[in-house]
């Protein structure tokens, strides 16, 4: 088994991928984007940060948190959010997918992979980085051909406060070119 170190800097802001159980496109589904707001909101009431930047994409999603001071707890939250997703979603009618005999034993459902990736940003640069990633990953998937077609990202909201014009996108950004460092399948 792999020896998993994460950083865990209280106050930090953080860039994290999470992907769906054997890449299933679960978010496409309206039931399963409620749920996962429902599960976010519900954590942020409770445990705030700040969802800086997200975008939902069929089979993952990208998101940039910024933890509150003295607190580093991303992993909890995570764990809440997974678990309350699923719950949700099953609950409500959602089809989990069919795990191994090791994942039942671990009491696993076929809805989230295990794991999540994270990155601690380092400053403004890597930060902007992050965030223009996040919004361009649409257009990288193939999913749209202009970032503000894209409906399940906090782009439009970035246009509104007047961080990217509404056509911003219209060629690859610099990372676009070269393989990133932020966990993309």
């Amino acid at each position: 088994m792999s020896n998993f170190r994460r950083k865990y800097l209280p106050g930090g802001t953080f860039f994290f991928t999470l992907v769906t159980y054997r890449r299933r496109p679960l978010f496409r589904s309206g039931l399963a984007r409620s749920c996962l707001r429902e599960a976010m909101e519900e954590q942020i009431w409770t445990h705030p940060f700040d969802l800086f930047a997200i975008c939902l994409l069929p089979d993952h999603l990208h998101c940039v948190w910024i933890l509150p001071p003295g607190d580093s707890d991303y992993s909890a939250r995570w764990q809440v959010i997974k678990k309350c997703f699923t719950q949700r979603y099953l609950d409500a009618g959602g089809m989990d997918s069919p795990v191994t005999d090791g994942e039942r034993r671990q009491n696993r459902k076929g809805v989230w992979q295990s794991r999540f990736w994270e990155h601690t940003v380092r400053d403004e640069q890597d930060l902007e980085r992050c965030v223009d990633y996040i919004h361009w990953n649409p257009r990288k998937h193939g999913l749209v051909s202009r970032v503000r077609d894209y409906p399940y990202s906090s782009f439009h909201r970035f246009v509104k406060e007047g961080q990217y014009e509404l056509d911003w996108g219209g060629t690859d950004p610099a990372f676009g070119s070269v393989k990133n460092n932020w966990g993309e399948p």
